[in-house]
């Protein structure tokens, strides 16, 4: 499938100049906003209290979630546990009410839709399970960047890997930022999303990396600019068709997947774009500013024994 189809070489890296300033503006905001707003923690990371309720009829999630809002819990995350009629309600922790006096306040608010309910259990979640939980999610996105520098480092040049480890912060310090600015709560399905954009972005620009390293072997003229300009030009429909069909699954999922995984549609919808970007941009820029060469990427000729002696016929 081809949606673009160029006659010449697309000069991207022309732009290389304007598109740092604007990756530039962009990450100076959002870690001001992470600084000054920081993130709006779920409760996934906060902790808080976790209501179970049972329905007589199979439990409508928007109507139980109108009669908690309307009684002052529009923050509550309500979903389906198990069955159809039995529902799980999660409150963040508010220190003027304690959890037993919270769980009949919202049993209140769901009899108030004259609807038969029980409750199931009140359990709280410390703040320590949250805290634990904000390291380790913190350790993974370390560590997955580290195997990732040392991956493309040892597969490609240590040019490629400083790009792609650059591609790969840019994108998520900008979508963390996103998240921080409009602050929409940020919780578990959120952070699955961010490292699921580090995968999304580490692969295109992988595509890019590995079509690069072969027109520097293959190409004989032309620098080191026109080079990365032919490859990102040959790989630019693959890396479109790829970002487009996968924004459209994420639309489908940010307007009909429900209220339980538009987070996660939203970072991920967001990261996709960046990432995209980022692969023809950030990484590429990096690279060249690093000063990749022909001379990094050919393999070093391999001396046959006996080839500086004379033939003896």
């Amino acid at each position: 499938m081809r949606l673009f189809k160029f006659e010449n070489e697309v000069r991207f890296m022309s732009l290389r100049i304007p598109a740092s300033i604007l990756s530039g503006v962009l990450l100076l905001v959002s870690l001001a906003s992470l600084a000054v707003n920081q993130l709006n923690w779920g409760l996934d990371f906060t902790g808080g209290t976790v209501i179970e309720v049972g329905y007589q009829q199979p439990a409508k999630l928007p109507d139980v979630r109108q009669h908690l809002e309307a009684e002052g819990f529009g923050n509550a995350v309500v979903q389906h546990f198990g069955s159809s009629q039995d529902v799980i309600i999660r409150l963040a922790p508010r220190d003027d009410i304690k959890a037993a006096q919270l769980s009949e306040m919202v049993l209140d608010a769901l009899k108030a839709g004259n609807t038969e309910v029980e409750m199931r259990r009140v359990e709280f979640v410390g703040p320590q399970v949250g805290q634990e939980l904000t390291e380790q999610g913190g350790l993974a996105m370390l560590v997955a960047l580290i195997c990732i520098l040392l991956y493309v480092a040892m597969r490609f040049e240590w040019r490629f890997a400083l790009g792609s480890v650059a591609a790969l912060i840019h994108d998520v310090i900008i979508t963390l930022g996103l998240f921080s600015v409009l602050q929409l709560e940020f919780d578990l399905t959120v952070l699955a999303a961010v490292l699921a954009v580090i995968g999304y972005s580490l692969n295109d620009t992988i595509v890019v990396m590995d079509r690069i390293r072969e027109n520097f072997r293959k190409l004989r003229k032309g620098g080191p600019e026109e080079v990365i300009n032919v490859s990102l030009t040959q790989t630019f429909n693959r890396t479109m068709v790829t970002s487009i069909t996968t924004v459209l699954v994420l639309l489908a999922l940010f307007f009909k997947g429900g209220a339980l995984i538009h987070g996660f549609a939203t970072a991920l919808l967001f990261g996709v774009i960046v990432g995209t970007y980022s692969s023809i941009y950030v990484s590429s820029s990096v690279a060249l500013a690093l000063g990749i060469s022909k001379e990094d990427l050919i393999p070093p000729q391999v001396e046959k024994e006996g080839a500086d002696q004379d033939p003896m016929v």
